[in-house]
């Protein structure tokens, strides 16, 4: 049976199951403990350029804590790239230090960054994989790389293909595969060397928004069976929406403001977050904006929005009896995240309704006025 879900539009859309596949291996969910923590202090990064120096990142202190689904977002140039690269010290930061499980990362010598990066997988946005090998060869490049016997390899091959449901791919070579499955075996590759922490670089812009839905789901199940961290880097909040528990915003290499999704979504404080949110926000129906007036007249309802960012849902009963006489609904866009009821109702009531909302502790806005029998 379909599952249908509200989207930030208030559109009704399909929720992804998030059903394993028949030949996925029956992983049990595991606890993360102190695997795969990072931590960011006073980062800064400096790139020189024939105009002068170019301040990438500023001064940028956070967490990740272990089994973390952590989303950076940005517009172009905020420097999301810069920091992920940190991690697996793909960049030295010019001041400040990373931390991996606790260790800074900045004095490891050859063999300690080594199995840093083993450490810690990472998959792109171009998938990067090598036409001349097979979908099995592939995925088993960074064992062959490092080494590791061929039983080993193959045993561990055939985990993460299954994992990825692309068990029936592994002769395949990648111009035979879709976008959607290039990606799965990107991410296979990623997850063959056992990493407690992935990085996800751009890891959906290339794809269509379908496929993007099932590679997002993919993410989480692993997340969810292996107790992995992930760190993914993002211009697109929908993405956040849809798999990240944390979000951080940069703006310009510096922190606009971070903290859990729901809260970043339901009650964004710098414009650089509402800027990025605006594409999910529905706009004043253009109809409805061309009746508009500033002023109540006789015979007038007063246009209001009410913003939802907590943990109760609307109560429309209680809206009705509150706003004290006939309520229209004229726009709805409410959403579940992380157990919080976030989003707009866009109603139409009495010029006294709007007091009388705000004495219950509604969070109201007065958009405007409209003829009574619009």
């Amino acid at each position: 049976m379909a599952v249908l879900a509200l989207d930030s539009l208030g559109t009704a859309r399909a929720a992804t199951p998030r059903v394993a596949a028949p030949d996925a291996i029956p992983l049990t969910r595991v606890d993360a403990g102190a695997r795969g923590t990072v931590r960011f202090e006073n980062v800064s990064k400096t790139f020189r350029s024939a105009s002068g120096e170019v301040f990438a990142l500023d001064d940028v202190s956070l967490d990740v804590s272990s089994g973390a689904i952590f989303g950076i977002i940005g517009r172009s140039g905020a420097g999301k790239s810069t920091l992920l690269r940190t991690v697996n010290r793909l960049e030295q930061p010019t001041s400040g230090r990373v931390l991996v499980d606790g260790e800074p990362i900045a004095a490891l010598g050859i063999d300690g960054l080594v199995d840093l990066r083993r450490r810690i997988g990472m998959i792109f946005q171009h998938f990067n994989l090598l036409s001349a090998k097979t979908v099995r060869q592939n995925v088993a490049l960074p064992l062959t790389v490092a080494g590791v016997g061929k039983a080993e390899i193959a045993r561990r091959v055939e985990e993460v293909l299954r994992l990825v449901s692309l068990a029936g791919k592994a002769e395949t070579y990648p111009s035979r595969l879709s976008g959607g499955q290039k990606q799965r075996i990107g991410i296979a590759r990623a997850l063959v060397s056992d990493p407690e922490i992935l990085l996800c670089d751009e890891a959906t812009s290339a794809l269509d928004p379908e496929t993007t839905l099932s590679i997002l789901s993919l993410l989480r199940d692993i997340n969810w069976r292996l107790g992995l961290t992930i760190i993914l880097i993002t211009h697109e909040m929908s993405v956040i929406r849809e798999i990240c528990t944390d979000v951080v915003v940069l703006e310009a290499g510096r922190i606009a403001e971070s903290g859990p999704v729901w809260r970043v979504f339901g009650m964004p404080e710098h414009p650089a977050t509402r800027a990025l949110l605006a594409p999910l926000t529905r706009d004043l129906p253009e109809d409805l904006a061309g009746r508009l007036t500033p002023y109540p007249t006789p015979g007038r309802k007063a246009v209001l929005r009410i913003t939802y960012s907590g943990r109760t849902p609307p109560d429309l009963s209680a809206l009705v009896a509150a706003a004290g006489g006939p309520v229209q609904l004229l726009q709805a866009g409410i959403e579940r995240i992380q157990g919080h009821a976030i989003g707009h109702l866009l109603i139409a009531a009495g010029p006294e309704a709007e007091a009388r909302l705000r004495a219950i502790g509604e969070t109201v806005a007065g958009i405007g006025y409209v003829a009574a029998d619009d």
